[in-house]
């Protein structure tokens, strides 16, 4: 059901005035919108031949699996053309009510954990169908809602023009002083990032869609073959750097070529990822290995999501003995809270956690110096990931996390450097492999 919300009229005569002068900027840009669409050009699709051609090789250690369905490619001018429709659609809209000498006005939906579901059956969070009428005649909404046509219709202009531009770049393509006032349209990138998620959910669509890409943040190195905007990249030789995933990861981006992987091991730092990739593992055990930088962000989660589900790879993740590292674990097999409209593009339910785990300390025989003590926030949100409706009825994992509590400390993957500098890569993780060990 849709929040109803209090609508407050702009008593002051200057506040009126200033609105109607908006107003008018806002149909005009909006009218625009609506009906100066230009053609996008339809060109033929690339045809990655040689990724529908590659071999797929199944792990033998892999536990019973579903696999999920790939989504159907699409070609870019097919989306463009889609994306250009919605945005459109909402600017007439706003024209018509205008017009019609009405209120204008749009429903978001509502990006919150209360509009937020756990779908057991799928095992990833989904958005409910709270909505927010943001209203241009509402002093509390009407910053908001000039923000989202102007940023709507840069999303537009980059779309028809086939081009590409960062979160900061669209911030400062969109930033400046409105007319005959002293109000900036946004007071920092925080402002328009948020925006641009609302549009995203507005108009069904995503943030890749509208030609927007983030800061890239990730990496990859494996026995795969990519094809990226049409070139050829073999991750088998990628030196010390590795392949820098990119922040746009669809199939009309990005296909799979020749792809000889059992599984593929994340891991969250790219510390730890050098350690990995210069001792080869990747070549020894026959896996693809990817980094996060911390949680990763929606390219790598993107990118995880597309290797298991369409070459049916399974997805290992080794993580700190943390509250942070278990919710990163969570973001990767469920999905984000506040990004839940994007899980059935991202999110891996069969993802596995290998460690590195509370007994360890024991188990390994590592030494105090390795303890990170709890603090308050820590206690805190370990208690909390445990609430979780998908780690509550996972015995394992409230095992895992009553340990961690009781021991008081908390641990990083670099711990088990303490026992050798390739202890990682030539014992902790090979034993969890080969004895199956990990957390779901």
């Amino acid at each position: 059901m849709a929040r109803k919300t209090t609508r407050k009229k702009a008593s002051a005569g200057s506040t009126v005035r200033k609105a109607g002068r908006i107003l008018k900027k806002t149909e005009k840009a909006a009218s625009a919108t609506a009906t100066g669409r230009k053609k996008v050009t339809k060109k033929k699709a690339k045809t990655a031949a040689a990724g529908k051609s590659g071999s797929k090789k199944k792990t033998s250690k892999a536990p019973a699996r579903k696999k999920r369905a790939a989504q159907p490619v699409i070609s870019r001018e097919e989306r463009d053309l889609q994306t250009l429709e919605r945005i459109e659609k909402l600017a007439a809209d706003v024209v018509s009510r205008s017009l019609a000498r009405k209120d204008p006005f749009f429903d978001v939906p509502t990006r919150a954990v209360s509009n937020m579901r756990f779908n057991k059956k799928e095992r990833i969070l989904e958005m409910g169908s709270n909505t927010q009428r943001r209203e241009l005649f509402n002093l509390n909404q009407a910053r908001k809602f000039m923000q989202t046509i102007l940023l709507s219709k840069g999303c537009k202009d980059l779309v028809e023009a086939s081009k590409t531009l960062s979160l900061r770049g669209m911030y400062y393509m969109s930033l400046h002083t409105i007319e005959g006032t002293k109000e900036k349209t946004f007071a920092d990138q925080g402002e328009s990032d948020g925006i641009l998620e609302d549009i995203e959910v507005t108009l069904d669509t995503l943030r890749e869609d509208l030609h927007i890409f983030a800061k890239k943040r990730g990496t990859m190195v494996g026995n795969i073959t990519v094809f990226d905007n049409g070139d050829e990249i073999d991750c088998r030789r990628m030196g010390t750097g590795g392949y820098a995933i990119p922040s746009i990861c669809e199939p009309n981006v990005i296909q799979f070529g020749k792809c000889e992987a059992d599984f593929v091991l994340h891991v969250e730092k790219d510390t730890v990822w050098s350690r990995f990739n210069e001792d080869r593992f990747w070549e020894k055990h026959n896996c693809i290995l990817t980094e996060g930088s911390g949680q990763p962000p929606r390219g790598v989660r993107r990118m995880l999501h597309r290797l298991h589900a369409e070459l049916g790879l399974p997805i290992y993740c080794l993580l700190d003995c943390d509250p942070w590292g278990h919710y990163i674990y969570s973001v990767i097999k469920q999905g984000s809270i506040n990004l839940a409209f994007e899980s059935r593009r991202m999110a891996v339910p069969e993802a596995k956690y290998i460690g590195i785990r509370s007994d360890d300390y024991e188990r390994c025989d590592l030494s105090d110096d390795v303890k990170i003590d709890l603090n308050d926030r820590d206690r805190t949100r370990a208690k909390q990931i445990a609430e979780y409706p998908w780690f509550q009825d996972r015995r394992g994992w409230q095992r895992e996390i009553k340990k961690m509590l009781g021991n008081g400390f908390k641990m990083e993957v670099e711990a088990l450097i303490t026992k050798d500098i390739s202890y990682v890569t030539e014992v902790y993780v090979p034993e969890r492999l080969r004895e199956m060990d990990f957390l779901d």
